[in-house]
């Protein structure tokens, strides 16, 4: 039992390293230096800012925490020849990725609490736990596709491409689907005025399950084609 528990633990810590490996603490970096900027300028306004606010300002630094480690999960090993020896050991190759994904997102739920608590200390009182709550319906969902289109396109760069033009597809339809269920970023401390309570719960409720189904859908998918060793290699 105790060989095991060492196993386990240095199986993790040594997929902690390769997710911490090469670029990502820029993107980690460039996360803290966003907040901290939004940060400065809702302290040094005279703009009173509420929960609404605080869960726009959070999304992108999230999404810039989960986009390197997600994305080049595949390619960082195929960049330093590993996946040719992962893929030729049946079904580790899930355990390996399926790791590295609940480490990041685990790393990512973290970052968000260490911010949100920045935030109760720094700019107004909220509840740092129902906002990462809320956040990581949004985040995990993101990462789930980016884990996906990474599968399928097998590149890297050319999955980072895609996750940016579906993001740019909905920040230009941010105004339109502003109160829609299908409103990939909505915004659950913004409710409408000429909405009823009742029905805003009820679009909420309906988002946040497409958001569900919708990762769990991507990631099976992407064991899916994970078998399919030789496109890889």
């Amino acid at each position: 039992m105790k060989e095991k528990l060492t196993l386990i633990v240095d199986f993790i810590r040594y997929n902690i390293k390769i997710i911490f490996a090469n670029k990502f603490i820029y993107f980690l970096i460039a996360a803290f230096a966003f907040f901290l900027m939004v940060t400065g300028i809702m302290l040094f306004t005279d703009s009173s800012p509420d929960e609404a606010d605080i869960y726009g300002s959070l999304i992108f630094p999230g999404i810039l925490i989960l986009f390197y480690p997600i994305i080049y999960n595949i390619q960082s090993d195929k960049d330093t020849r590993m996946l040719e020896i992962l893929f030729g050991i049946p079904n580790y190759r899930y355990k390996v990725y399926l790791v590295r994904f609940a480490l990041s997102v685990l790393l990512l739920v973290l970052t968000m609490s260490l911010l949100s608590w920045i935030i109760v200390f720094a700019i107004i009182r909220i509840s740092v736990f129902y906002m990462v709550y809320q956040l990581m319906y949004c985040l995990l969902f993101l990462a789930s596709l980016a884990f996906l289109l990474a599968t399928l396109i097998k590149n890297a760069s050319g999955a980072a491409v895609v996750m940016v033009i579906i993001g740019l597809v909905f920040l230009i339809l941010a105004e339109p689907l502003e109160a829609s269920k299908w409103n990939l970023f909505l915004n659950p401390f913004n409710v409408p005025g000429d909405m009823s309570y009742s029905i805003w719960q009820n679009v909420l409720s309906q988002n946040r399950m497409m958001l569900v189904v919708g990762s769990l859908i991507s990631i099976l998918w992407s064991l899916i084609n994970m078998q399919k060793r030789e496109r890889f290699v």
